[in-house]
């Protein structure tokens, strides 16, 4: 599953700088893929829709942080735990239902986001 932040985010901003992948932003501010990966060119999203990995894209929410899905791995192959959910004061930072992901479609994600 990703990680989602529920509508229950204080705003502090704790989570943001812990995500390997920078899969989460403040509400309101656009994202990209390319932003704290090694992506360039295009990069399909879930869905199958594919973008320019430099195109910037609409929030996910307008009014607290938010995790971009097609960006989180659950910090796997980074740490041992989703790291957004172990520093909320909160406990805001929770599984998305509606993101069921295997742990090796994880790492595929974390392995396409980060070429080396």
């Amino acid at each position: 599953m990703a990680i989602m932040i529920t509508d229950e985010c204080i705003n502090c901003g704790a989570c943001e700088p812990e995500c390997p992948n920078n899969a989460i932003y403040e509400g309101g501010m656009d994202w990209a893929v390319e932003d704290g990966t090694s992506i360039t060119g295009a990069y399909t999203l879930s869905g199958n829709r594919t973008v320019d990995a430099s195109k910037r894209l609409e929030p996910v929410s307008d009014e607290f942080y938010y995790i971009v899905p097609d960006k989180c791995t659950e910090c796997v192959g980074f740490h041992e735990e989703p790291q957004c959910a172990a520093v909320c004061p909160v406990d805001c930072c929770v599984p998305d239902p509606e993101r069921e992901e295997t742990e090796e479609q994880l790492l595929a994600r974390k392995a396409a986001l980060h070429l080396e």
